[in-house]
């Protein structure tokens, strides 16, 4: 099970697919255009439930846009697809979307790969296990629903 981040912390994915939030930009952590970076988790643990940011994969009218051509909620898309290699959503897949915070720190690759050791899907990877402290996994660490910075899934090139 590809995991993500929640309002608790725990799996991106899972919290994509069960709740936090991302949003398509360029390359770098900032937003800039579509199709490039997208805000996954807004300041202060936003809940993806409630969060209206154009940029968050938890706004179904924005980045989480089912419809988006080019969307990670997208079934159809490259980023979204579970046979693309560059989906989080393929359990194989090796060129998953990347996770970066707002000072550019990576955090792993947001992919349902349980295998790669930069996933969030690998409880024995340092970007999966809950005890690591640069997991999204980890509340106490990376993935703590209450930091101030926002984390950002960023699409392999």
């Amino acid at each position: 099970m590809l995991k993500a981040f929640s309002a608790s912390g725990v799996g991106l994915l899972v919290a994509l697919a069960l709740g936090t939030g991302c949003v398509p930009t360029a390359g770098s952590p900032s937003p800039r255009s579509p199709g490039s970076t997208i805000k996954f988790r807004g300041p202060y643990g936003t809940n993806l439930a409630a969060n209206y940011d154009p940029n968050s994969l938890a706004n179904p009218y924005g980045a989480g846009n089912p419809y988006k051509p080019d969307g990670l909620m997208n079934p159809y898309s490259r980023h979204g697809s579970p046979y693309s290699n560059e989906s989080w959503t393929n359990p194989y897949a090796t060129n998953a979307p990347k996770l970066v915070d707002s000072d550019g720190k990576y955090l792993g690759r947001l992919s349902a790969n349980q295998y790669d050791p930069d996933s969030v899907s690998n409880p024995y990877g340092r970007f999966g296990n809950k005890y690591s402290p640069d997991s999204v996994n980890n509340p106490y660490g990376a993935g703590n629903p209450y930091s101030p910075k926002p984390v950002y899934v960023v699409p392999s090139r």
